[in-house]
């Protein structure tokens, strides 16, 4: 499959709905988070349709640095930082997402959505719900338990989460 095909994964008209279907950020456990993406989300997609009506556009990079960031996204999180590939070194995610907040205002503001936007700060502050069901399990493990009764301690965790603000 070409690189060019790839990006039918992670972005994607829906075939049933008027809208476009994303698959490249996790699933959410709590609302607010879920909120917050959409929000970013939504604001990048008008940030590149503004640009196009501008007749401008992104840089084109390497696939395989594209793979690369993906990778990293996928085995380290956020906790790790990517590749910033106009100065080709690591960065912390923390200061790529505030630069993609920056990247993205204009569009936020017109939207009504920057203080969603904003609130993706939070993840990072407060962890993906991979980084807390990992820790839910730890401090579960290191109070005695044994692995089935820490994955129900995770298990409930999730519950308790995805319940929150409904």
């Amino acid at each position: 499959m070409e690189d060019s095909t790839k990006i039918w994964w992670d972005l994607r008209p829906s075939a049933k709905y008027p809208t476009l279907e994303t698959r490249i950020m996790d699933i959410c456990t709590r609302m607010d988070d879920a909120i917050s993406l959409a929000a970013l989300l939504v604001s990048t997609i008008r940030m590149l349709y503004r640009l196009r009506i501008k007749n401008q556009r992104w840089r084109e990079y390497n696939p395989m640095l594209i793979r690369e960031n993906r990778w990293r996204a996928m085995r380290y999180s956020f906790d790790e930082g990517l590749i910033d590939f106009g100065i080709g070194s690591i960065i912390p995610f923390e200061q790529l997402l505030d630069e993609f907040i920056e990247l993205t205002f204009e569009d936020a503001k017109s939207l009504g959505c920057e203080s969603e936007v904003a609130a993706t700060k939070d993840i990072l502050s407060r962890g993906t719900s991979a980084h807390r069901q990992l820790k839910t399990y730890e401090l579960s493990i290191a109070a005695g338990n044994n692995s089935e009764d820490a994955l129900k301690d995770v298990v409930d965790m999730l519950i308790s989460e995805t319940a929150e603000g409904l």
